[in-house]
């Protein structure tokens, strides 16, 4: 490693002195192969086209948090030229590059969302080039996507109750192997949902028309709602996409204040629901997780996206939510990298947030080392049952 900067280990702050191994609660596996320039540069921005004639996607907070954090992993100096780092990758490799950054991240668990397309590693994968445990996210939408594929274009009435039947043993079965479920509602209709379940003659409607129309995803209202309530049903946690990501969405739609009436309708149900990213309504997110006990949030994604900014961000969350209600994630995608830049930038905000606090006197620092361990990693555990009987086996 280079001597003249340091690696995303140990920000300086007391505050985080015995601070956990930790638990990504939401991430993505990353690409198997060696992306080209072009191709890494696209993972640092949430845009879906080339940058604009002239500029750079390394030229974002972003950008500027990979050059600040990972070239001294790969023994380079910090805010190395894109070129020289990109070069680098090359001569070690896909595999030894993973390793390194993944390694240093201090991640001792990811929860991995299968749901994306490419060729991407897995929770076993992932994990073990990371040094850690490794556990499956199961996104409702694309399970209904594949369960939907032996009778898309059969528009009758016993196809669509077959289907519904199929979906629902999917789900039942996804959840004896899976930590946890995510719907991405938000990109596929939006959260202003009726937060009520749908009857059966409606979900068969439903299906029969969306089978009919061959779609390849599903967008119908109803259909998103069952799919939410059958998640429900299995008593494992839900993750919700709130807040800003690709073009793909709506950001309005996507205010998690929308999900206000599924959050009441499903307050007894034993069902923890998790709101993810949720800048920038992140306000908004950590008000619904202080006034109701089953709501968590995270702040992962936005931290890695607003770089130096992350300890104003992390702040302003930890102004009302309570502090058993904020989970870390990175929500990493493609790229080794961005889980460096997610664990680094959370441990520096961390750090300076609660230490500031300790230094003017409102918390003790026992407190602020307990809350930042809660942060890390024990609110993850309690939410998702990580220190019971259901373990951490790799790849599960």
């Amino acid at each position: 490693m280079a001597a003249d900067a340091p690696g995303p280990a140990a920000p300086d702050s007391a505050v985080l002195d015995g601070l956990p191994p930790l638990v990504d609660h939401h991430c993505h596996g990353v690409v198997r192969h060696a992306p080209d320039p072009g191709t890494f540069a696209g993972f640092l921005t949430e845009a879906d086209r080339p940058p604009a004639a002239g500029t750079s996607y390394f030229d974002t907070q972003t950008g500027f948090a990979v050059r600040r954090w990972c070239p001294p992993l790969l023994d380079l100096p910090a805010h190395c030229p894109p070129e020289r780092y990109l070069a680098r990758r090359r001569e070690l490799g896909p595999d030894a590059t993973a390793r390194r950054l993944l390694s240093s991240t201090g991640i001792g668990v990811y929860l991995v969302d299968t749901g994306l397309p490419g060729d991407l590693t897995g929770p076993a994968e992932t994990a073990e080039a990371g040094g850690g445990t490794g556990r499956e996210v199961v996104r409702l939408e694309a399970l209904a996507d594949r369960t939907a594929a032996g009778y898309r274009g059969a528009g009758t009435a016993d196809a669509a109750e077959e289907f519904a039947d199929a979906l629902a043993r999917a789900v039942r079965a996804a959840a004896d192997t899976a930590v946890a479920f995510k719907s991405v509602a938000a990109y596929r209709h939006g959260l202003a949902l009726d937060p009520r379940p749908p009857g059966p003659d409606a979900v068969r409607t439903a299906a029969r028309d969306w089978l009919a129309a061959g779609a390849p995803r599903m967008t119908d209202p109803v259909l998103l709602r069952h799919l939410i309530w059958l998640a429900v049903a299995t008593g494992r946690p839900l993750q919700l996409h709130t807040g800003f990501g690709d073009p793909d969405l709506r950001l309005d739609h996507a205010d998690p204040t929308l999900l206000t009436d599924l959050v009441r309708a499903t307050a007894d149900t034993g069902t923890d629901l998790v709101l993810l990213h949720c800048y920038p309504y992140h306000r908004q997110a950590a008000y619904l997780a202080g006034v109701f006990p089953h709501v968590h949030a995270d702040v992962g994604l936005t931290l890695t996206h607003v770089g130096p900014r992350a300890p104003a961000v992390l702040a302003e969350f930890l102004e009302l939510a309570p502090f058993g209600k904020l989970l870390f994630s990175t929500d990493a995608y493609g790229l080794p990298e961005l889980y460096v830049v997610g664990s680094a930038l959370f441990r520096t905000a961390l750090g300076e947030v609660l230490g500031a606090w300790t230094a003017s006197g409102a918390w003790s620092a026992a407190d602020a080392r307990r809350v930042a361990g809660m942060l890390a990693a024990g609110n993850a555990r309690r939410v998702y049952g990580l220190d019971g009987g259901e373990g951490e086996e790799t790849g599960r």
